[in-house]
């Protein structure tokens, strides 16, 4: 049994294979039908127990695709229909009812604490589908996406971010030493990311750069990404906010700073953080970008269910 929760934890070795197991899945698939199933269907017969404590859209979306694909199937809890939390049942006993009657664990929650107390009482796979210091599911598939459209390794190539410090950029800091390439980060000086995760990257790899000039960011970039400054549960002066993000909007303009080739892609949902010029653009990826999830995390489920090959 295998969690994933954070790429800080996984191996190059075990990312890579999820990586190759996705493009080989998703090349077989061109004939088939959305709810076909893959040959063999490899996780027949498994139940992924979904449970959202935030909006989501294309998690919601991709692994169900995901686990219906390889021959399961899958049940979508809200929080708030369980006896879960304050005069309820305790997180423990709710972990082994999931344990019991599931094969698999999908959380999207708004608390890194209760990833690790499901990590710690699930004795079944955990799946983080998103928490506040990490979106791991999102930049694999993401890294997917970049190495199928340049045709090479992203570590050859140069990475940039341009917005705010997020749980995206997170889980990108962390791709970035895991597959050894630069990255670029173009953020306010009240932005700047996580400075326990920038010291234990720059501790490995030296290849990470944090600027609070946008065009300086975009220089020379093969891959700009971008996502909404504000989100649905930012607890701030949202005018203020955006007011400090003003200069870092992704614009035609800075585009022209990065590589002729440099391509645009965005987690969704998109805000006032990127033209629309931009998004509409040639170069903007982020329709291939959200279906490429459903691949990645199909290889992703197989890698926590033992199957991965």
């Amino acid at each position: 049994m295998k969690h994933f929760i954070n790429l800080k934890d996984i191996s190059y070795q075990n990312l890579r294979k999820i990586l190759i197991d996705a493009k080989n899945r998703k090349n077989k698939r061109k004939k088939l039908d959305t709810l076909e199933t893959d040959k063999g269907a490899p996780l027949k017969g498994k139940l992924l127990i979904q449970m959202f404590e935030k909006s989501s859209l294309r998690t919601r979306l991709s692994f169900y695709l995901a686990i219906k694909q390889l021959g399961g199937g899958t049940l979508t809890l809200r929080s708030n229909e369980l006896h879960l939390g304050s005069g309820g049942e305790s997180l423990e006993d709710t972990a082994k009812i999931l344990s019991t009657y599931g094969d698999g664990f999908m959380l999207r929650t708004d608390s890194d604490k209760k990833i690790k107390s499901f990590s710690d009482y699930l004795s079944i796979p955990l799946v983080n589908g998103l928490s506040p210091s990490s979106h791991p599911t999102q930049v694999l598939s993401d890294i997917f996406t970049v190495e199928e459209i340049k045709k090479k390794s992203i570590s050859k190539l140069n990475i940039t971010w341009i917005g705010d410090s997020n749980n995206v950029l997170n889980s990108l800091i962390a791709a970035s030493v895991k597959f050894d390439f630069k990255l670029n980060i173009g953020c306010p000086k009240k932005y700047t990311p996580n400075k326990d995760l920038l010291n234990w990257a720059k501790k490995i790899n030296k290849k990470i750069y944090v600027v609070n000039d946008a065009k300086k960011a975009a220089i020379n970039a093969d891959v700009i990404f971008s996502d909404k400054v504000l989100s649905l549960n930012d607890k701030v002066n949202k005018k203020k906010k955006l007011s400090h993000f003003k200069n870092f909007k992704v614009t035609q303009k800075l585009m022209r700073k990065a590589k002729k080739s440099c391509i645009f892609l965005h987690c969704l949902p998109r805000g006032s953080e990127v033209e629309e010029k931009v998004f509409s653009s040639n170069q903007s990826k982020v329709w291939q970008q959200a279906l490429n999830r459903v691949h990645v995390q199909k290889s992703i489920l197989l890698y926590c269910f033992g199957k991965l090959r």
